[in-house]
């Protein structure tokens, strides 16, 4: 699925590499509470979805810049829901995102993203891609855990659920009482199945949501990764 045009002055430009999605599938009502005032849970064939993602950004921008250096690039993972406002707008809510530059939590908290500060590592062991995050700040500290997956055979476009999950132009921010989308645009994903070897998960119960990840997940997606743009966000009319 092909991103709309992204409106608005950029103010970052990033790669997200070697991703892995995996997801869950859940009742609307479980995430409901979870997500802000204004919107309501995403839905696809009944359901729901939460997601744990990791991957490692590279190369993050201010505006249209060069690249920052050292804090520019870092591995990341997230716990997301999928999200839709009174005006049809689909997104992203995010629960938390882990990250390994303690000035990039700082700053993106002090907007309404709640990225927080871990330990993390992504490395290729033989066919495998392992990630490794621990939790430093804030707490609960070592919340975290161990993904490892094989990635497999490259998917096909037109994949109705890897659209819903991956096809995503935006995140929906709570911000002093007012809801906020900053919108963003990447190209399209080239995603492949993928074998779940291990996960070892306190993220997603930290964030909410106990027990979820005791099952195994209902999709697991890897992607070599893409290049995206964020641009500034809206406010979102209630």
């Amino acid at each position: 699925m092909d991103a709309p045009p992204l409106a608005g002055s950029i103010v970052t430009t990033q790669r997200w590499e070697n991703l892995s999605f995996l997801h869950w599938r859940v009742d609307p009502e479980r995430v409901a509470p979870l997500l802000p005032p204004g919107t309501v849970p995403d839905v696809f064939d009944g359901s729901t979805w939460v997601g744990l993602v990791a991957f490692r950004l590279v190369g993050a921008t201010i505006g249209r810049g060069p690249a920052v250096p050292w804090l520019g690039t870092f591995p990341e993972s997230n716990v997301r829901l999928y999200s839709v406002d009174r005006s049809g707008r689909r997104g992203v809510v995010f629960c938390s995102l882990e990250s390994a530059r303690l000035a990039v939590v700082i700053g993106a908290r002090a907007v309404g993203v709640p990225y927080t500060w871990a330990r993390m590592r992504i490395r290729r062991i033989g066919d495998e891609v392992e990630y490794a995050t621990s939790r430093r700040w804030p707490r609960p500290r070592g919340a975290g855990g161990r993904i490892v997956v094989r990635p497999g055979g490259r998917l096909g476009d037109g994949m109705a659920l890897a659209d819903f999950l991956t096809a995503r132009w935006g995140a929906h921010v709570s911000r002093f009482g007012r809801l906020w989308f900053v919108p963003n645009r990447h190209s399209r994903w080239p995603l492949h199945e993928a074998t779940l070897v291990r996960l070892e998960d306190s993220l997603v119960s930290a964030a909410g949501l106990p027990g979820l990840t005791d099952q195994a997940p209902d999709s697991v997606l890897w992607s070599p990764g893409v290049e995206t743009a964020f641009a500034r966000p809206r406010l979102v009319e209630r």
